[in-house]
């Protein structure tokens, strides 16, 4: 799918992408950032702030919302990069991907890519994230895909099948804490087959990591149900104490987050993580369902978004 060039949200050169399912917009003129994700017509799922719109050559990093590439572990000068400038994009003839590079000069040299590839008839894309070393040194890193979504919705942290004892004596699953964590908190639901966690304002942050091998993530948003897909290899060691998937909320937001491995790259070699997501119509209030009803409403929201 081609996209169109056109103006939104106070810039000028934004990739618009639309296919008669979903819509998506990405921003040229910084980042890059993928500010736009919505069912055709309906509400953007991710979170933008109004006041950093259109704005450019800031010399502090901006968050600007909506979806963007970091580099992990979380590091003052490597990970908040100042990406406030102007990028360029190609498209793969042969595959359809629409490709973004930057630059980053903070904490060594990397060229960061950013594929974005639209299916032309399903509410589906694929977000390819690809670093490079282009240092004169060797580079250890992970890659790190952050979604910032948008106030009032409620995420959707899916379990492995709970095993037996005495039959299964080795853990499944490992979650890890940051330090402003209260698991009493009221937005945290711990339930048997799904984590919840509700986006409310007024409320401090909150963030927890897992090693997740369940593969999906959903954030339901009124009348949306934005789904990610990523991968946990078996064997490989992840930033934070092992996670693979990390998620924080505060008044204004919720971020979905996900990681590929920590890799030690030389010069000219290089690592992808890939994203997968589907936004679809949502017609049911989950947000007092129990593990029953949750399991009952997204199975066929899952099977219809084609990532399962």
């Amino acid at each position: 799918m081609t996209p169109k060039i056109a103006p939104h949200a106070g810039w000028d050169r934004n990739l618009h992408f639309a296919n008669g399912h979903l819509e998506l917009v990405a921003t040229l003129d910084v980042g890059p950032r993928i500010l736009h994700l919505s069912t055709l017509g309906g509400q953007n799922v991710f979170k933008t702030y109004p006041h950093e719109l259109g704005g450019r050559g800031e010399t502090e990093w901006m968050i600007r919302g909506g979806h963007r590439f970091w580099i992990a572990p979380e590091d003052l000068e490597r990970t908040y990069h100042r990406d406030n400038h102007p990028v360029e994009h190609t498209q793969n003839p042969a595959t359809g991907e629409v490709v973004i590079e930057s630059t980053q000069e903070a904490g060594g040299r990397i060229l960061k890519t950013l594929g974005i590839s639209v299916a032309p008839d399903a509410p589906r894309v694929t977000v390819r994230h690809t670093a490079r070393n282009i240092d004169s040194a060797p580079l250890e890193f992970s890659l790190w895909a952050l979604s910032v979504m948008a106030p009032g919705g409620i995420e959707i942290i899916p379990q492995p099948p709970l095993g037996e004892h005495p039959r299964d004596l080795l853990p499944n699953r490992s979650m890890i804490l940051w330090p402003y964590t209260d698991l009493s908190d009221p937005r945290w639901r711990i339930g048997r087959d799904f984590f919840t966690l509700s986006q409310r304002s007024g409320l401090p942050p909150s963030k927890i990591g897992l090693a997740h091998r369940t593969r999906w993530i959903a954030y339901a948003l009124g009348h949306s149900l934005f789904v990610k897909t990523f991968e946990y290899l078996e064997g490989e060691i992840y930033p934070d104490g092992g996670c693979n998937f990390e998620t924080f909320t505060n008044a204004d937001m919720l971020e979905i987050e996900s990681l590929g491995p920590l890799k030690t790259l030389a010069p000219g070699e290089e690592c992808t993580h890939i994203e997968h997501w589907s936004v679809l119509p949502l017609d049911t209030d989950i947000s007092a369902n129990t593990d029953a009803d949750l399991a009952k409403t997204l199975a066929p929201l899952l099977e219809r978004s084609g990532l399962l």
